[in-house]
């Protein structure tokens, strides 16, 4: 099948496309004459995308950041004055997370915390009856990310995952062109992940700042002594508490991937390979990392990680593409491409800004600028009440964390490995099992019963 032209294909979706505008950004003002639909929100982890978080919801009607929460405070008096200027009311600041959740006050919290909190945090939070935002992967091992998915269920809470590329306006045309059936049949899909990152060197063991909560930072993580390479940001590159650069940038990729190819259940086959190369430093993980996934129809998925110098694919950076019977796709944030035939015709190629032709005209009527749809989506299905409006449910945001916590653990066990996509354990290998939950330190323990 041909590809539409730009024009045609832009004319032929302008309701379509309409929608999916208004219903994203918020209309100003839309709530503000009644206080009974105010959303108090309680933002954990505020140091770089929390920052973000309480940024966002502070510019939505009628939704307040009313706490925030961090293990460190010294980051308190810039994040209140933020919150402040945004809203104009100053927010209760809170050290330890279990003082939101006795709070009942507070309808939803927003997760930025590390890797391997995110799971305690939402369970918990949903057995409070909050609302939850959490960031991505959703956990630190598979079991965590179904545990997630059965306190929100059970307990009815709205839970959004922050894979924000669901509830972009391109990366869904493109999805819709591929699900159409565009490119044929979709046999292969690709994901890069290029981030060039320096050495972060050895570093001793010191004291805690003071300011520093160190055993709350902990939390579930074994005890360690402070250390400045095991805190902000690096503490990604620490078996304890991160998930590699997969689970850090790699689900996004790996998320798009799966949504692209309809993938709603695990992969049965996983290989990586990959190291720790040129640097000498403190850091357990790896800077490169290739993986393959196979599912049982033969389809397959493929991720490749480079944190060293390195070249891009087709000028991309991270992003995606796509294989299919008729043709390729190239997507990457802000434009996609597709190609067809032996001798790679261009197809149809969209950007940005072809779709802000569209929101110019809907920022005249009065629709909100400036904040990220994908906050509003789940500011509109808090109201709402319905989690099956939001675009990343945490279903959705499980399956793709899982395929970062299975190729991690094939690199781990340094082989590869079969998975039992519904039972969700490998095949005839308890020792890869292991690696699918984890030992928590008392009192920061999954509980047994969600």
């Amino acid at each position: 099948m041909r590809p539409d032209n730009r024009r045609e294909f832009l004319k032929k979706t302008v309701t379509g496309t309409a929608g999916l505008i208004i219903g994203a950004p918020l209309v100003k003002d839309a709530f503000a004459g009644s206080p009974n639909d105010r959303i108090n929100i309680a933002v954990v982890g505020i140091r770089s995308r929390g920052a973000e978080h309480y940024r966002q919801f502070s510019q939505i009607p009628n939704v307040r950041v009313t706490t925030i929460c961090d293990v460190d405070e010294r980051l308190f008096p810039k994040a209140v004055n933020e919150v402040k200027e945004f809203s104009g009311e100053k927010p209760k600041t809170v050290v330890d997370f279990r003082e939101i959740l006795e709070d009942e006050s507070i309808d939803a919290v927003s997760l930025s915390t590390p890797d391997h909190w995110h799971a305690l945090h939402a369970i918990w939070a949903c057995q409070a009856g909050k609302d939850v935002y959490v960031e991505k992967p959703v956990s630190y091992t598979i079991e965590e990310g179904r545990k997630m998915v059965e306190a929100a269920r059970k307990y009815k809470r709205v839970v959004q995952v922050g894979t924000q590329s669901r509830s972009d306006q391109l990366t869904r045309e493109a999805i819709k062109f591929l699900h159409d059936g565009k490119l044929g049949d979709i046999y292969l899909a690709r994901g890069v992940y290029y981030g060039p990152r320096e050495s972060i060197g050895f570093k001793p063991d010191s004291p805690v700042p003071e300011g520093v909560h160190w055993d709350l930072f902990l939390g579930p993580a074994p005890y360690r002594p402070f250390n400045e390479n095991r805190f902000h940001y690096t503490w990604h590159w620490f078996w304890d508490t991160g998930t590699t650069e997969m689970g850090n940038n790699g689900i996004h990729i790996m998320d798009k991937a799966r949504w692209g190819m309809k993938k709603r259940v695990h992969p049965v086959k996983v290989h990586s390979s990959g190291g720790y190369f040129v640097f000498d430093s403190d850091q357990e993980t790896p800077n490169t990392q290739v993986v393959i996934y196979e599912y049982d129809d033969g389809t397959m998925i493929e991720c490749e990680i480079r944190n060293l110098y390195t070249n891009f694919e087709q000028d991309m950076r991270v992003g995606n593409f796509f294989y299919g019977s008729e043709g390729w796709m190239y997507l990457k944030d802000g434009e996609f491409k597709t190609f067809f035939g032996r001798k790679n015709e261009p197809g149809l190629s969209l950007t940005s800004k072809d779709m802000k032709s569209e929101q110019v005209k809907l920022d005249r009527k009065g629709v909100h600028k400036g904040i990220d749809p994908h906050f509003v989506n789940f500011i509109d299905s808090v109201r709402s009440r319905k989690w099956q409006n939001l675009k990343a449910d945490i279903l959705e945001g499980h399956m793709s964390t899982a395929m970062c916590h299975l190729g991690n653990i094939s690199y781990r066990t340094g082989r590869a490995l079969k998975f039992n996509s519904y039972a969700e354990k490998f095949v005839n290998d308890q020792d890869a099992d292991t690696y699918l939950k984890r030992q928590y330190r008392y009192p920061y323990a999954l509980p047994n019963e969600i």
